[in-house]
């Protein structure tokens, strides 16, 4: 599969709005000669994790989020936008921040892009089979959506029925918990054929 097949070529660009994201309007030359306009969100990547307590509970937050109008069940997740912070160091941030529950080991799971038919955003998604209770960071200070998240405790296999179900709709928390059961049955299979 040939994922450079045409060549598109921006020939200018606009940025039409500044605020939590950036708009940016493009003019692009395409493989024919005609130029479209092509509007473009501008984000900050984001990551998220999928962390599971010895008791082999999933940590959701149950967040409203004003897209869709409504609440909506998901791991841990924020924006890689602190200077100097590696990815790993947001998401263990985000996971103690938003879910108040540190972890000692992170298994990357994979790095997708959001929306690609509009914006540039990317999440880096991770997996913490060992997370533990603690408090969040003297620092933090939950505002707005934020300071009225509830912390949703399930268990992993009522996690994964609530994808099926879609009850979970939220895309990077059922990636996530999709995955982590694949993780999970290829580590049984080796074990076992081990």
């Amino acid at each position: 599969m040939n994922s450079e097949a045409a060549w598109f070529e921006t020939v200018s660009q606009t940025v039409a709005y500044e605020g939590y994201s950036r708009v940016r309007v493009d003019e692009v030359l395409t493989p024919d000669g005609a130029i479209v306009e092509r509007e473009v969100v501008v984000r900050h990547d984001a990551a998220a994790v999928v962390a599971i307590t010895a008791e082999d509970q999933v940590i959701l937050v149950r967040q409203y989020r004003h897209a869709v109008g409504s609440y909506m069940l998901e791991i841990p997740a924020g924006k890689v936008d602190v200077m100097g912070e590696t990815v790993r160091e947001a998401v263990m941030r985000e996971l103690q921040e938003e879910a108040q529950h540190t972890a000692k080991e992170l298994h990357h799971l994979t790095t997708f892009h959001n929306s690609v038919g509009w914006t540039n955003e990317r999440t880096y998604l991770f997996y913490a089979p060992d997370a533990v209770a603690t408090p969040p960071p003297l620092n933090f200070r939950a505002e707005a959506e934020e300071a009225h998240m509830e912390i949703v405790l399930l268990d992993f296999a009522e996690a994964v029925a609530a994808v099926e179900m879609q009850v979970i709709r939220d895309a990077k928390t059922a990636l996530g918990i999709l995955l982590v059961q694949a993780f999970r049955t290829r580590a049984t299979t080796s074990a076992v054929t081990a």
